[in-house]
Order: C-alpha cells, then structure tokens, then sequence
C-alpha cells in the first residue's frame, strides 16, 4: 500500500466515523446558515425606510444568561433549552444600531442606537471597496505614473486609523496603503512609501491624499515563498511520517460537543473572538464524575502597536480582534499541512455585510497529537539487582484555527491534555510589515530608524503583539477565588539550622479586583483560581493554577493614546467578577475607540471577587524586534499559557492511565509502490 493512499484512508476514516448530529442546538452553538438567513430576514423587514444602506457589522450568538445554561447543563440537557437569540449590529444611515434578535419568536426583543465612542467591526466588502478607490483616483495615478510603475500591478489594503486626542466624534475612516506586484504574490514587502489615502467609509470616497516624497522600491530578487517559485539549491526534506490510527480517532463530535479521553467540551464560532471553548470538564476517575473548569474561554482582543512614530506610520496601532475579526480573518485549514493526516475538520458560517451567511472551510481542524513526548516516567535504579522503569507517553487533543489578519498568520491551538491541564498556543507567521527606505547598509543609517534592515531597501519596524484571553473558570464550580502565593525569602535567626536561609510560601487571597492585579516577572509568585468551598480529602483547596508564559508588558507611555485604548495590558492579570457585558477588553466599539469601555475601566469600580462567579484575563505579549530570518516570510513564533490543576485531585490523575497501543501495518511500507 502506498504511503499516499494510507494518508487517504486514514483521513477518510476520521472524517465519516466521529461525527454524530444532535437533533437540537446546544445553547452555546454558533448560528448557522439557517439561522443567518432568518436574522437578515427580519431585520431588513423591519426597516422603515428600504432605500437606506443598511449593513450588517457584527452577527452572532447572544449568550443565554451563564445560570440558565448551568441549570440546563446540570440536569444532562433533558429539558427545554432556553431560546436563541442573537446580536446584531448594524449600520444604517451613518448610525450604529443594536439589535436582539429572537429566532425562536421570529421578532425582535429590543434595539437602540449607539450614540458612544468608537465603531463596529469592518466588513470585507467596505475594505474591498475602499481598496478599489485609490487605483481609480487621479491623484494616486498620477503618483503611480511619477514612480515609473504599472498602475495594473499595484493593490492595496485597509488599516484602521486608531484615535490619537481628538476632541469631536471622528468620522469612520481607513487609511489605504499600496503595494507593487511587479510578478510576485509577496505583496506586503513592496510598499509604496509616502503615500496615504484617507477614505470615509460612510460616505466610500477618498477624502485626503498625500504623496509626501518618493524611496526605491524594494527588489523583488529573494522575496518568493511560493515552493513553485523557489530554485536550486533547495533545503534538506525531511523523510516522511506516518500519523496512524488504525482503530479510528478517539474522540467524538456530537454537534459542537466533544469528547476525548477524560475531556468535555463545547467548540463554538464567532466573527470576532474565532473558537471559543466553553463547559470543559474533566472526568475524575476517582469520584466517577466530570468536574468543570473552564466554563468559557477565548481570545478578546489582540493589541498591534508599531514603534514608529512618523506621519506614514504612527496609526499603525491596531486592535485585530476588535477591527477586523479573529474568526472573519479566519482562513481555511490545509490537510496534511496545516493539520496532521489524523485531524477531523468542521466548518464555521459567518454573515456577510448583507446578512447573508457564507461559508469558512475547515475553519477547525481537531485532532490527537502523540509527538514523542513524555506524560510521566521514571527509572528506579536503587533497588540492588533490579531497574524499574515506568514511561507513559504523552498523548493530547489540539482545536486549531489560523487567523489572517492582513500580513500576519496567527495559529491559535487550545490543547487538552490527559494530565487535566489545558494548553494555549500561539505561533505568529507570515510577513512582516516592512517600510521602504534608501538603505543597502546599516552604515548608512544615521538617525534612530524604528526598525532592522532586513533587505536592500526593507526596513521590519519594532512591534508588539498583546493577545488578552478571557477565561471564565469554574473551579469545580462557580464560587471562587483568586490567590497569590507568593514565594518569599526568610532568613534564620535563631540557631536552629546551619542554613541561612530558606523561601516559603505566603498566601493572599484577592478581595477586590485591585488587589488580583498582577505584574509578572517582578517576584516569584504562584497564581491560582481556587474554590474556597471545597477541599481534597487532606484538606486543600480545589484549584487550577495559572502558569504564564510569554510575558512581555507594555513600553508605550500611560499617556499615549493607543495606550490609553489597550490600558488592558498594563497588568499580566486581571480578575473581575463575571458579569455577561463584559466581554471584550477594548470595548463593544474598538474603532477610533477612546479607552473609555476597557477592562480597566470596568475593573477601577474595584469590585468584590473572593468567593464570587469570576473571570481571569491574561494578557500574553511578544516585544518584536525582526532578523533578517524573519524575511521574506516569518518562521512560526510561538508562545502560550498553561492552567494546571492545583489541589484539583487527591493525587496524580493520570496514574492509571495506560500506554497507548501501537499500530502495526501488515504488508506495508513506505517505499511500496
């Protein structure tokens, strides 16, 4: 059998096998096609005026109240589960609307203009279509025409405009920057520098356009990475390896529902956050139950802020989530690429600016991962004429999406491990954003350039990356705490030991949200999400423990404006109790936002949180200094996050479990043919 055809048949195998369909929705499901065509039914019917530009920005599930699902959940969904409903904003007349849409009903339960601060998402079509403004522009031909280019190899993307004082309400506006083709598809390296196009998007035409002075296009020599464009001498080709399960994957999908080893959850889809897992409870051997953990969990908000700060440059403060969408920047998963030969695949439906659903393509892919590592082991050698050795590998469940957010891929794994712990991924890819200069050399360079020069003519400016995650654990309930353990150092003063000194650990309990702010890297401190009313049989506290990982903190000024919109990276941690609203660190409205609808705001009414329903928010970051092995395409960055179980179990909950079988392939040979 040839190695190819195995490959089939094992992705054949995953996709027909695990796949069961619920007859009713879970009340955390995303909308569906269905669903999406009933909303802009009933929402375009109940316009007064037709002629009027209505759009839609933003569709997706309103939540049912968190107690209602827990009810449902706890009584094994045998009852009636509670009405969809969904949220719409819209944009009508150059006003933002809210609407609560009841599909159950067919009707709507309320709506209200936004009068506030700040924008809705951005859709596809208003980007395409401002995009499309410049190459029709005179001015902006004219400058194509001054740099001796072919105005049908130039294209051109959006970027939001941020919000830096303005006193009046700001029109909602993109500044459009274009690039050159000239025969390759890496069209991100070759900007043409100097020129901004300002459009109104209400109005979709370009209000202000500068062409401020002109620097050499960047070459297009050593920019390819498409394998079809590349030339010898290639790298080394790593011999080939088969991911095999004879006996089929071991988990099942029942809708959005999935279950694995002692894992279960719920995978869900929105235009803004991408996945969101939610009720993921784990199954204690030991008191034949599953317990929660995470009752929901998702990307907020991811904060962009470039470094530089000229007049081409200084707005390059974005809020991808926010502006863009996580889940409508999401893009098709490639088998065997993307996602190894055993990952299953399922769709997510999103609606479009005229209500319409359409359809991403294997928008998740799910599958187990058995790379080589070690889940415990150890090897007993002090037993006189015996080695005992006991290795059990590590085998994990991994829920993938990829987001393309304009020149940025960003890979974002949940992983659930049988060792009770949950994994957060995060690899950054794709190409940088680069400005062009008139530098060959870094001798050349005589003033501060924001940035590395990473080609002839290609500067990659200094950025961040702050992605902040929502995580509303219930820790064996709803009922929580928040706890700092901080590691101090004691001396010994009193003779009693030949030691000086040791580290103990003294423990704080957060009573407000002021006191659960957490800056990390400064002390060594253990942070936990404990249940105060509940202990082991030794008489701990049931908890699961945060282990961070990628720390960076923000070096923008207190005082600088996109550092007043992401005040929510200020601190690594933040805990609010819950409160359904609360959802999205920037705001409901991040376009030409003024940070006033932030965490932190919300969080300085420094609100009770011991023993409460609350939510934890880590902000993960990366301080991106770019090397030339960064261009022309970015290997994968990664970083993350671990909640651990703490206490959660009266001892090792994967001592019993057992080593996985091997597959074994008669006849069968990767060198058949």
């Amino acid at each position: 059998m040839a190695l190819a055809l195995i490959y089939i048949f094992l992705f054949s195998i995953s996709f027909t096998s695990i796949h069961t369909h619920s007859h009713h929705h879970h009340p955390l499901d995303p909308l569906t096609a269905k669903e999406f065509n009933q909303i802009q039914t009933i929402i375009t019917k109940s316009q007064a005026d037709p002629t009027h530009n209505l759009t839609f920005q933003y569709v997706g599930l309103d939540d049912p109240d968190k107690q209602t699902i827990l009810k449902w959940h706890s009584l094994n969904h045998t009852t009636q589960p509670p009405p969809r409903q969904a949220l719409v904003i819209t944009r009508v007349n150059k006003q933002t609307h809210e609407t609560i849409v009841d599909l159950s009903s067919h009707s709507i339960l309320s709506t209200r203009v936004y009068t506030g601060y700040g924008y809705p998402l951005f859709t596809f079509e208003e980007q395409i279509a401002a995009n499309q403004l410049p190459l029709k522009y005179p001015p902006f031909i004219a400058s194509v025409s001054k740099r001796k280019l072919n105005l049908t190899e130039v294209v051109c993307e959006s970027f939001s405009v941020g919000w830096f004082g303005e006193k009046k309400k700001d029109k909602r506006e993109l500044k459009i920057l274009c690039y050159y083709l000239d025969g390759t598809v890496n069209l991100y390296v070759r900007p043409l520098e100097g020129i901004t196009v300002v459009v109104d998007l209400d109005e979709m035409k370009i209000t202000k356009y500068y062409d401020r002075f002109t620097v050499p296009m960047p070459k297009v020599d050593g920019i390819e990475y498409q394998a079809s464009k590349q030339k010898p001498p290639y790298g080394p080709r790593a011999n080939g390896v088969m991911v095999a399960q004879p006996d089929g994957p071991g988990f099942q999908i029942d809708g959005h529902m999935i279950r694995w080893a002692n894992w279960n959850f719920h995978l869900g889809f929105d235009i803004r956050a991408g996945p969101i897992i939610s009720l993921a409870s784990i199954y204690d051997l030991e008191k034949d139950t599953f317990r929660r953990v995470l009752y929901r969990g998702f990307v907020s908000e991811m904060f962009v802020p470039y470094m530089d700060p000229t007049e081409e440059w200084y707005y390059k403060t974005f809020f991808d989530a926010g502006e863009f969408g996580f889940g409508l920047s999401a893009v098709p998963l490639e088998p065997m690429t993307d996602c190894p030969a055993n990952a299953v695949f399922m769709d997510g439906y999103l609606a479009g600016q005229n209500g319409k659903p359409f359809k991403i393509s294997n928008v998740f892919c799910i599958f187990e991962k058995n790379a080589g590592d070690v889940m415990w082991r150890h090897t007993e050698t002090g037993i006189i004429g015996q080695v005992i050795r006991e290795v059990r590998p590590e085998v994990s469940l991994i829920v993938r999406m990829v987001s393309t957010v304009g020149n940025y891929d960003y890979i974002v794994d949940w992983e659930f491990k049988q060792s009770c712990s949950i994994k957060v991924g995060v690899g950054l890819t794709g190409v940088l954003e680069v400005k062009a200069a008139p530098y060959t050399h870094t001798d050349q360079i005589k003033e501060d350039p924001y940035a590395t020069l990473l080609a002839d003519y290609t500067l990659g400016p200094y950025h961040d990356h702050f992605l902040t995650y929502h995580l509303d654990l219930d820790v064996d309930g709803d009922e929580n705490s928040f706890v700092k353990d901080k590691l101090v150092t004691k001396r010994v003063t009193d003779h009693s030991s030949l030691r000086k000194s040791y580290w103990t650990v003294a423990r704080e309990t957060a009573k407000t949200e002021s006191d659960a702010k957490t800056k990390l890297g400064i002390e060594p401190v253990e942070l936990l999400v404990i249940n105060p009313n509940k202990k082991t049989k030794i008489g701990n506290h049931v908890g699961y423990r945060l282990i961070p990982g990628s720390l960076a903190s923000p070096l923008l000024a207190d005082d600088d404006y996109p550092q007043i919109r992401a005040e929510f990276t200020k601190y690594h941690v933040w805990v609010t109790p819950y409160n359904k609203s609360e959802k999205w660190v920037g705001g409901e409205y991040v376009d030409r936002s003024r940070g006033d609808d932030t965490l932190a705001i919300w969080s300085a009414r420094n609100r009770d949180i011991e023993n409460k329903d609350i939510v934890l928010w880590y902000t993960l970051g990366f301080h991106h200094v770019p090397y030339q092995e960064d261009f022309p395409i970015m290997p994968t960055l990664s970083g993350g996050f671990e909640l651990r179980p703490a206490n959660f179990f009266n001892s090792n909950p994967v001592l019993k479990t057992r080593i996985p079988m091997v597959a074994h392939w008669r006849n069968c040979t990767s060198t058949d043919t």
